[in-house]
């Protein structure tokens, strides 16, 4: 397909489609490859519940190699029905596609066994990649699970109230297995990841964050900021309802209010092996629970306020109590990040690639 694709084209190089139609036509194991281009829409994307591949063989929504397609929403009002792209299928992959400027979430994911994979989400009114159930009579066994956001970058979302737009959101309504890995969420007006529960909808599913950075969240990259956003790189719960996330291997950044937050959460969450810097509040803020903290580290270039940890903490941790730890030598100097080939996450520090 292309920007100038045709509903009722052959699909070829030279006869290219139109996304709609491309989805409703491709069959399990097929590709539709974007060209590159602006595709300006008006109304939502949607892959429809049951449009489905297999274990085996995945519909795939590809960039065409090389080529960097853009769905571009800016024609939409903000709207929570007007999203950008919403997958309500499973076993697709979505790869190297950015999605913009949508009245609502620029990519949802309402489907399960799904890949979403080199997307960057931005400038959407609320947050750029959200999972959630696709009705409010979806079943709780019909929540999405087991999806895999992988090496895909969302930033710049924000709302009118400057209060709801993340970067990445698993809340609410979604199920197990779902896995946030290599992922970068950074200038959004609200958190980095959000991943709250509330009374009316009960407990989600444990969700993972594993190798990824969240950074400079509640500014937006122009220098702005607006309402009341809560402005924290990873929020970990909600409503003081029990959920077992597991968070790792993960960077927090000069978020504008905490780095890491249990946020009410109360249960047994694994916090290991992450690294939180110069967070506007704590670097590292749990107040309650029985969540288990391992090897995580906690340093500030000047005074801040003190981590505060309830749960299971032992030595190999080095919280900031007022003052740096040996580990935190490694973290000074100008941020920057980078992708591999391989898609794996690449951060440095003043030019020296670290590891949390």
């Amino acid at each position: 397909m292309s920007p100038n694709g045709r509903d009722g084209a052959a699909g070829t190089q030279s006869d290219p489609t139109t996304l709609a139609a491309a989805i409703s036509r491709v069959a399990p194991g097929g590709t539709i490859y974007l060209r590159g281009g602006r595709y300006n829409f008006a109304q939502t994307v949607t892959i429809a519940p049951g449009n489905n591949g297999t274990s085996n063989a995945r519909k795939t929504l590809s960039a065409y190699p090389g080529e960097t397609p853009v769905l571009n929403f800016s024609a939409q009002s903000e709207s929570s029905s007007n999203r950008g792209l919403t997958v309500n299928g499973s076993y697709w992959r979505v790869y190297g596609v950015v999605v913009e400027r949508a009245g609502d979430n620029g990519i949802y994911v309402g489907g399960s066994n799904n890949v979403i994979e080199r997307t960057i989400t931005r400038y959407n009114r609320d947050t750029g990649l959200q999972l959630g159930r696709i009705a409010s009579d979806t079943p709780r066994d019909q929540w999405p699970s087991n999806n895999l956001i992988l090496s895909s970058e969302s930033h710049d979302n924000a709302d009118a109230d400057g209060e709801d737009a993340d970067g990445f959101a698993a809340k609410l309504t979604t199920g197990t297995g779902n896995v946030f890995r290599y992922d970068v969420s950074h200038n959004n007006i609200d958190d980095g990841w959000d991943l709250y529960t509330k009374t009316d909808t009960g407990a989600i599913g444990p969700v993972t964050i594993e190798d990824s950075l969240s950074y400079n969240n509640g500014t937006l990259t122009d220098g702005s900021q607006a309402g009341d956003g809560d402005r924290n790189g990873y929020k970990l719960g909600g409503d003081k309802i029990s959920v077992n996330h597991v968070v790792r291997r993960s960077i927090a950044y000069r978020n504008g209010h905490h780095g890491f937050t249990y946020n009410s959460n109360p249960g047994t969450m694994s916090i290991s092996d992450n690294v939180g810097i110069d967070n506007a509040e704590r670097n590292f803020s749990f107040d309650t629970g029985t969540s288990v903290f391992r090897g995580n580290t906690s340093c500030r270039s000047g005074s801040g306020s003190n981590d505060k940890i309830v749960g299971n903490a032992d030595s190999s941790n080095q919280f900031w109590s007022g003052s740096n730890g040996s580990r935190c030598s490694s973290y000074t100097g100008a941020l920057g990040w980078s992708y591999a080939s391989d898609g794996h996450l690449v951060v440095t520090f003043g030019g020296r690639q670290v590891t949390p």
